[in-house]
């Protein structure tokens, strides 16, 4: 999958879904696109050089997941307990549309406002 494919992906996931560049004052931050939802990141990649797309992931299902499929690997920049990394030239787009996918659900289902 490319960038644009990605991105659209992640748009498409929900109306509450806001795609941002909060890193431009870091050194190569400048080309971080950043997803959120409730206003937390769950998915980030470099638009230049797209190797490694970061998604939050369940502690338990981290180790697994890299054992069972090639191309995930630790994240760009964040805790290997809670992201995992996922290489988009090796691994298959419907690995990298569900773990993205769980994400969003993850980090959704954690800070949406309750409802009564």
């Amino acid at each position: 999958m490319n960038v644009e494919e990605i991105r659209d992906y992640c748009l498409s996931l929900g109306e509450d879904v806001e795609e941002k560049f909060p890193f431009t004052k870091f050194k190569k931050g400048d080309t971080v696109l950043v997803f959120y939802v409730c206003q937390h990141m769950f998915c980030f990649f470099d638009i230049e050089e797209m190797k490694v797309i970061s998604v939050k992931c369940q502690s338990e299902r981290i180790p697994l997941l890299k054992e069972e499929i090639e191309g995930l690997v630790d994240p760009y920049n964040e805790s290997k307990k809670h992201w995992l990394g996922i290489q988009p030239n090796v691994c298959p787009p419907s690995v990298i549309k569900e773990l993205i996918q769980n994400s969003y659900q993850m980090v959704k289902s954690k800070y949406s406002p309750v409802k009564k």
